[in-house]
């Protein structure tokens, strides 16, 4: 038995265009509320927040916002006080952003500086540098260190600066 093929384009892979661009307006727009309202709530006094990134749903009626406190300390508290003032953010939001609707906002702590930490943490043992150091061509050791580098008498060599074009005299 036979699947029906479906009509028309294939599911999208990603987001859209104008997902892509309603996400940055957002992301640039929260920006400039964190920076000049003053939200009262005794978790964000004096916290720089950084919003790394939003994703819009494809009606642009909700928008997941990523954020990342500086230095990434009490990060769980900064994102529920976020999400507990998301309504008077989005009222700012509202005033500043030219779109049919003002999306619903939905905080997450941006998890992906932790990712990259514990990436560079993986790529610094000594075990997994090993791994990744580039073989010498001839497939045995090099006594000297220099794995990979052609030798020494292979390698081109220019004349000392200044002595160039005094044979052509």
């Amino acid at each position: 038995m036979k699947r029906p093929q479906s009509q028309g384009r294939a599911a999208p892979k990603g987001p859209s265009q104008r997902q892509l661009r309603a996400g940055e307006l957002v992301r640039h727009a929260l920006v400039e509320i964190f920076r000049e309202e003053e939200i009262n709530d005794p978790v964000l006094a004096g916290v720089s927040v950084t919003v790394t990134e939003v994703r819009v749903n494809a009606d642009l009626r909700h928008a997941t916002v990523f954020v990342e406190p500086l230095g990434g300390e009490n990060a769980e508290e900064v994102v529920k006080a976020l999400n507990k003032h998301s309504k008077f953010v989005r009222g700012h939001l509202g005033r500043m952003i030219d779109m049919r609707f003002t999306p619903d906002l939905h905080f997450r702590h941006d998890e992906t500086f932790d990712e990259a930490a514990r990436m560079a943490r993986l790529f610094d043992d000594p075990r997994v540098r090993q791994d990744l150091a580039p073989s010498s061509p001839s497939g045995g050791d090099d006594p000297e260190g220099r794995r990979g580098e052609p030798p020494q008498s292979a390698l081109p060599t220019a004349p000392p600066e200044g002595e160039q074009g005094k044979d052509e005299d």
